[in-house]
């Protein structure tokens, strides 16, 4: 699946797993030390709530977990085939992504969790507009399956299987964005609270423009 894919996807993938890494380090930051970006640990946080019997805990979690289905649902509708081909809805997807964090941060800033939920759903959204196109290949806002990848390759090549250099070097962008996201995050975080949501969402607007003009180009 990688090989069909075009030569820049490597770099849109360091950019929105960059993307993905600072809001996820605001959340961890902000939210109580809630990641948004993924599930498995606001998962298991549910599992306590629920057996502390700490309901209104209970919720909350369950609508963050609920809130990045919504937004990967979203990207469902949006997106309806799994070949990357320009002119799909990637475009707007992404400035759909900039509104719900920009959304976000004002909910944020005025204490509501409200802001969790949508910044949540932003990462659902992205999450499986870039899951669709790759094949479940690439995955931009949690590193898990590209670690275990990458193990599994590092494997094989000590029992004999060449690398495929391509694939290798999609991994380390993708670790690398996501974890310089982390950093860019939590020093914006300092300085500017929630407004550090600003980054991620010009950044989401700054990739539809630029995937709309090269559309353009190339059609």
């Amino acid at each position: 699946m990688l090989t069909r894919l075009p030569p820049w996807v490597e770099v849109g993938a360091f950019l929105l797993a960059f993307l993905a890494g600072s809001v996820n380090a605001v959340g961890l930051l902000g939210f109580s030390h809630q990641s948004v970006s993924h599930l498995t640990g606001t998962s298991s946080l549910l599992g306590l709530a629920l057996a502390d019997l700490a309901l209104s805990n209970a919720l909350h979690l369950l609508a963050t977990l609920m809130s990045f289905l919504v937004g990967a649902i979203l990207s469902g509708m949006l997106i309806t085939s799994t070949a990357l081909k320009l002119g799909r809805h990637y475009g707007f997807s992404l400035l759909i992504e900039a509104a719900l964090l920009i959304l976000a941060m004002f909910f944020l800033q005025r204490g509501s969790d409200a802001g969790i939920y949508l910044a949540s759903m932003a990462c659902g959204l992205q999450n499986a507009m870039v899951t669709t196109y790759s094949g479940s290949i690439i995955r931009t806002t949690h590193l898990s399956g590209i670690f275990t990848d990458l193990g599994i390759m590092i494997g094989n090549r000590l029992r004999g299987t060449p690398l495929n250099g391509r694939r290798l070097l999609l991994f380390i962008l993708l670790i690398s964005g996501f974890i310089c996201g982390g950093v860019i995050g939590t020093l914006l975080f300092r300085l500017l609270h929630f407004s550090a949501l600003i980054a991620p969402a010009t950044l989401a607007t700054l990739l539809a423009i630029i995937y709309w003009q090269y559309s353009r180009q190339h059609r």
